[in-house]
């Protein structure tokens, strides 16, 4: 009779054992997953920033600022039906009359663009000061700023 109740608590024990290490698991397996995913969202943000990032600066050339335009018109038309990822275009400072313009046809009014005839096109010749805004929830790039260069 001692043999079989030793038994006893020695299955419940092995049960027991059993039970926790499947919550442990189960526990782990959760965990895990948030942390993907969060690790993702990270990733998403970054490669979507670094599209504009590279054009971000004190003295970047009208060239790069046409290109930077290209990009966000791609990036609104791609993104239309997600509003978080619109970029809008914003010029500082920009003047299309007299000797000193800095900014051939429409300035850029902070609207999300979707062609070139929404923001006009930087000149060539000049510098220009860029710089990017994030959304502080998601940290989407939201919006770009160009102004001439000081």
């Amino acid at each position: 009779m001692e043999n079989a109740s030793k038994a006893l608590i020695i299955a419940g024990a092995i049960l027991l054992a059993i039970l926790i290490i499947s919550l442990g698991i189960m526990v782990y397996r959760q965990a895990s997953g948030v942390v993907d995913s969060n690790a993702m969202d990270e990733v998403a943000v970054s490669s979507f920033n670094e599209k504009f990032q590279q054009y971000v600066g004190d003295n970047v050339r009208g060239a790069n600022v046409n290109a930077l335009i290209n990009t966000i018109i791609q990036n609104n038309l791609s993104n239309s039906d997600d509003t978080s990822k619109q970029v809008k275009l914003v010029g500082s400072g920009l003047s299309i009359s007299g000797t000193n313009a800095n900014w051939s046809t429409k300035v850029p009014t902070g609207t999300a663009i979707t062609s070139t005839s929404d923001s006009g096109s930087a000149l060539t010749g000049r510098s220009y000061e860029v710089t990017t805004t994030p959304d502080p929830q998601s940290g989407y790039i939201t919006t770009v700023t160009i102004k001439p260069a000081s």
